[in-house]
């Protein structure tokens, strides 16, 4: 790639999981994506189509150094802390990484004079939803530091576009799962907090039972319920919210969901047909900061960005998830699979 290529967009967070899929999506459509990632989350395994940066989004001296060698027309922003949990033990973690970070990411942007923004936000922002499906004119007020932590830097980016005319457009997504088709990349992290992969892990022989944190939710079987979307359909909508802004399109906000709730029951019943595996659980006590239901009304992105998500199917989502799983060869697969 030459140096100041006009089709090289910065990703943060581009090793990670939905930030690598977004990379192919870019890719795909001639776009040069220009990872940066510091490897606290992400792989360097999923790095396949486009440049890596080795860095921290904190970093300026570093950020400075990448903005003059790519000199992006964009940058799609993944780099985050985002585990619930985590966020409610070590609150200033999560401000400082995805809050002091994210500004100073926009701080070089505007410096090297990168006018567009895609921005991974989060379903979190809205707390406890008071209707269902949850709009985008929902109240947002988050119940845990980490749906905080992106609320504020929805803030931070509308404050840019008015004080420097950076045009942003933030995507608030629900519950990101499933893998590649083609089963090049997919959802591996270390520890692993994420229902879907834990419930696979769960159908190995011989496995721990999978734990569900609470079944005394207001929900039709007392677990919690949420709005899964497959992880390609989020790459997809991040490319349609860049041309928005390459054509004009003004600083916004969309959700992105399948606008169907799955209870955590619902999915381990449609794991065991994926599997074929019965999956041993055992309830304990509810998670701090996790709301009873949280299911996405993505009307606007689909009128705006012209947004449908393609594998809305739990079964779809699961059968990729276990494909990519499978063939990773992983040990607490291999007695599920052999």
């Amino acid at each position: 790639m030459s140096v100041g290529d006009s089709r090289a967009v910065l990703v943060t967070g581009g090793a990670g999981y939905i930030g690598s899929h977004a990379c192919k999506a870019l890719a795909q459509a001639d776009y040069i994506p220009v990872t940066v990632d510091n490897f606290v989350n992400g792989f360097e395994s999923a790095v396949r189509w486009g440049p890596l940066e080795c860095a921290d989004i904190g970093d300026r001296v570093r950020l400075d150094e990448v903005f003059r060698v790519h000199q992006p027309v964009a940058v799609m922003h993944f780099a985050a802390y985002a585990y619930v949990g985590e966020s409610m033990k070590d609150p200033g973690n999560y401000y400082r990484n995805n809050v002091v970070n994210s500004l100073t990411l926009l701080e070089a942007a505007r410096d090297h004079g990168v006018k567009r923004f895609v921005f991974s936000s989060t379903c979190n922002t809205y707390g406890v939803p008071r209707v269902t499906p949850i709009t985008e004119e929902h109240v947002q007020l988050p119940i845990n530091p980490y749906g905080a932590s992106k609320l504020m830097v929805e803030r931070i980016l509308r404050d840019f576009d008015s004080s420097h005319g950076i045009r942003s457009i933030s995507l608030r997504y629900f519950n990101a799962a499933g893998a590649d088709p083609d089963l090049e990349i997919g959802e591996d992290h270390d520890p692993e907090t994420h229902l879907i992969p834990l419930v696979l892990m769960a159908s190995a022989v011989g496995a721990k039972p999978l734990e569900i944190y609470g079944d005394d939710y207001e929900t039709p079987d007392g677990t919690c319920v949420r709005d899964y979307i497959h992880v390609t359909d989020l790459a997809a909508a991040h490319l349609l919210a860049l041309k928005r802004l390459e054509q004009g399109g003004e600083s916004n906000a969309y959700n992105l969901g399948n606008g169907s709730g799955f209870s955590v029951r619902d999915v381990i019943r449609t794991a065991e047909g994926v599997t074929g595996h019965a999956i041993p659980v055992r309830t304990i006590a509810r998670r701090p900061g996790d709301a009873p239901i949280l299911v996405g009304d993505a009307t606007k992105a689909r009128h705006e960005l012209g947004w449908r998500p393609g594998h809305a199917e739990l079964s779809y989502i699961l059968e990729t998830a276990w494909g990519w799983h499978c063939r990773q060869g992983r040990d607490d697969l291999k007695t599920s699979v052999g």
